[in-house]
C-alpha cells in the first residue's frame, strides 16, 4: 500500500469524520480517480511528436495514455471525424495515490517561484483541475529525450460534493494551496 493511501486510511478519514460531523464512514470524502488530459492539436499530423508525448505522459503517470478521436467533423478547424484530438490517462487505486504523492511532494515544490496552487480551480462538485504549461516540469522526464514541451491538465475527482470539503481533503493529503492574502 502506498504511503499516501495509508495516511488517508489511518489518519485523514478519521479527521474528516470528526471535522464534518459525518456519521457513516462510507460518506467520508475521498479521491476516486485522477484524469490526465492533453489536447494534441497540431501534433495530430505529426505522428512522431504524438508518440513522444504519449510516451512522456506514460512515464509521468506510470500508465499508457489512450488516444481520443474526434466525434464530429468541423471544417473551419480542418477536423474530420475519427482524427486524434487528445491523449488521456485515468488513474485509480494505488497508481493514483502514488501519482498524487509525487505531484504534491516532489513536482509542485520544484516549480520556479512556486507559492502554492490556486484555490479557485474547484468545480461545484468538489473536483479540482490543475493545468501545466509544460510536461517537462516533472522530474521523470529527461528533457534531452522528450517531446517538445506540451501543456496538459490534471483533474482530481473526489466524492466530496462541494469545494470546501474537497479542499480540506486535498489539504490533508498534502496538496500545497496558495496562502490567501490577509488585508
Amino acid at each position: 500500500m502506498n504511503r499516501l493511501q495509508e495516511k488517508y486510511n489511518k489518519e485523514i478519514k478519521n479527521a474528516l469524520l470528526k471535522e464534518f460531523g459525518i456519521s457513516n464512514i462510507l460518506a467520508v470524502p475521498k479521491v476516486t480517480k485522477v484524469v490526465i488530459n492533453a489536447g494534441i492539436g497540431a501534433l495530430s499530423k505529426n505522428q512522431q511528436g504524438m508518440d513522444a508525448l504519449k510516451r512522456d505522459l506514460g512515464i509521468i503517470a506510470g500508465q499508457t495514455a489512450s488516444v481520443r478521436n474526434s466525434k464530429v467533423s468541423i471544417a473551419s478547424f480542418s477536423l474530420r471525424e475519427g482524427m486524434p484530438v487528445g491523449l488521456t490517462i485515468t488513474l485509480r487505486g494505488e497508481r493514483m495515490y502514488s501519482f498524487l504523492d509525487r505531484l504534491f511532494s516532489i513536482t509542485l515544490p520544484r516549480l520556479r517561484d512556486f507559492r502554492g496552487i490556486p484555490v479557485k480551480s474547484f468545480d461545484k462538485m468538489g473536483n479540482y483541475t490543475l493545468g501545466f504549461e509544460e510536461h517537462t516540469v516533472f522530474p521523470e522526464i529527461d528533457v534531452t529525450k522528450s517531446a517538445a514541451p506540451h501543456g496538459f491538465e490534471i483533474t482530481i475527482v473526489t466524492t466530496a460534493g462541494n469545494a470546501e470539503r474537497s479542499k480540506r481533503l486535498l489539504e490533508l493529503l498534502g496538496c500545497p494551496f496558495e496562502k490567501e492574502a490577509k488585508n
